[in-house]
């Protein structure tokens, strides 16, 4: 028997058994999700709305339920194992240009996410974003370490790229998106049938004007686009014209955007879910409180860790996240009855921090009266690529850091721009440290629940540097953690 909490309460500290019990939450997420999915191949959408305790105050708008729908019946006719789709991938490898392309019924959009699953998860709603305002299906290429993490999202179909595509292999018998825009000012392009775009973040990132109305003129009329991505590009769609006013109908809240389609595309695994549920049960349902505290320290070998932990609790005790402890008593003598329970979930590489901030609270008690517990589900010392078991790993803690009453996330962390899109949170963001240095404040609250997109465009269409995104775009703002990044606000909250 599935054990699962209340929706109001979730579990009450009191109880001796717990059973399954109705719920009147939507387990479709208001409308977010279609009817009629396998209950058995994906058990986190049957149960995962359990586990939130608050109801989410933002709901899709009917608009982008009705794109979801279009969209799911265009990738059921030309997705993957369609007639469609062998008789349209014949044809795209055997044309050298796009043939007719601007009127074909099924245009394709393969992604290559790349680097770590935070940037691989934010990129992808992102190409998504994208795939939905071109009208072109999604299929993704995941690398082996990420096979068995996530459902498939659209019903009685797969957003897998075949193992036998041709286009499995990027660059190979591939256009360039940038070598054909070095042809624009020709009279006529040839355009191919397949064309590779490389939108992931480089050291020397060229300027690629994807934004920009003639580019996208262009990109429409190829019947494949190849993407590789590790960015939320999502503030270059909104820029563009013919993208922002559907962009604005399907997601009127603009800070929302990661929100909806991320609940939309990511639910657990079953293996993932039973390791996310058992944890939960385990260590975290019986709180009154959940603290997600995601600590990432990028150059560890020039950053002491008392440093990183003096910002920690510089950040959650100097904002009453986390409470003092009481330095003239012992917890035995602490006699204070009806305690306040809470749990820390500690998400971090290194285990050094989840046991000092165990041990303070196990050693004193808080002034408070408040019970802390400190629990923190791996510790794997190093990123490691390429790995399934340490992806797992990651996507478990991503998700246990969701369902946080409040978040504390490192600045510049596509891990913690995860977990606070899932959840609908908006989280202290800690201060990167170099080197051992100190910083005041120590951490400072986002105002939006959507990733920063670290490298904008630098230019607007006619060529003229950008020197003030919030004068031409008035959703868009400088990102709290990254000046040189931008992410979309709810404009109302501005006014």
């Amino acid at each position: 028997m599935i054990l699962l909490p209340t929706k109001s309460a979730g579990y009450k500290n009191d109880s001796n058994s717990i059973s399954i019990v109705d719920d009147d939450r939507d387990k479709l997420f208001d409308g977010l999700l279609a009817s009629g999915f396998d209950e058995a191949s994906c058990i986190s959408k049957v149960q995962s709305h359990l586990y939130r305790k608050a109801e989410s105050p933002h709901k899709p708008s009917p608009y982008l339920i009705s794109k979801l729908r279009n969209y799911e019946k265009l990738h059921r006719r030309c997705g993957p194992n369609s007639r469609a789709y062998n008789r349209n991938m014949i044809k795209i490898v055997h044309s050298k240009t796009n043939g007719g392309g601007a009127a074909a019924i099924c245009k394709y959009l393969v992604f290559k996410p790349s680097n770590g699953l935070g940037n691989q998860m934010i990129s992808t709603v992102a190409t998504f974003l994208y795939a939905i305002l071109t009208d072109r299906v999604l299929l993704i290429r995941f690398d082996k370490d990420k096979e068995g993490l996530f459902c498939e999202p659209f019903i009685n179909s797969t957003w897998m790229l075949p193992k036998n595509s041709p286009f499995r292999n990027e660059k190979q018998h591939v256009e360039t998106y940038q070598s054909m825009l070095l042809q624009k000012e020709k009279a006529a392009i040839n355009l191919p049938s397949a064309l590779f775009l490389n939108l992931q973040h480089t050291k020397d990132d060229p300027e690629t004007f994807f934004h920009c109305d003639y580019s996208q003129d262009l990109l429409r009329n190829v019947p494949l686009l190849i993407l590789q991505s590790d960015q939320y590009f999502v503030p270059s769609l909104y820029m563009n014209p013919s993208f922002n006013l559907e962009v604005t109908k399907m997601l009127p809240e603009k800070d929302t955007i990661f929100h909806h389609l991320g609940q939309y595309l990511f639910f657990p695994s079953n293996k993932a879910w039973g390791l996310i549920r058992r944890f939960y049960e385990t260590y975290l349902a019986k709180a009154d409180e959940m603290i997600g505290l995601q600590i990432r320290v990028f150059i560890p070998d020039s950053v002491p860790q008392q440093a990183v932990m003096d910002l920690v609790l510089n950040c959650t005790l100097e904002n009453k996240l986390l409470p003092e402890i009481d330095t003239l008593n012992s917890v035995s003598s602490s006699t204070r009855k009806n305690k306040t329970v809470k749990a820390v979930l500690v998400a971090s590489l290194y285990p050094e921090y989840g046991e000092n901030l165990k041990a303070m609270y196990q050693n004193k008690p808080t002034i408070s009266g408040e019970l802390i517990g400190v629990y923190q589900p791996s510790h794997e010392e190093h990123q490691k690529f390429g790995d399934n078991k340490h992806s797992m790993k990651a996507w478990t803690e991503m998700y246990l850091l969701s369902l946080s009453d409040v978040l504390v996330t490192t600045s510049l962390s596509t891990f913690g721009y995860v977990a606070q899109g899932l959840g609908g949170l908006k989280p202290w963001l800690l201060y990167k440290l170099t080197n051992n240095e100190t910083h005041f404040p120590a951490c400072e609250q986002d105002w939006s629940l959507e990733p920063c997109y670290h490298v904008p465009p630098k230019h607007y269409c006619n060529g003229k540097p950008i020197k003030d995104f919030v004068s031409s775009f008035p959703d868009l703002r400088e990102c709290v953690d990254f000046s040189h990044g931008v992410k979309l606000v709810n404009s109302l909250l501005w006014l």
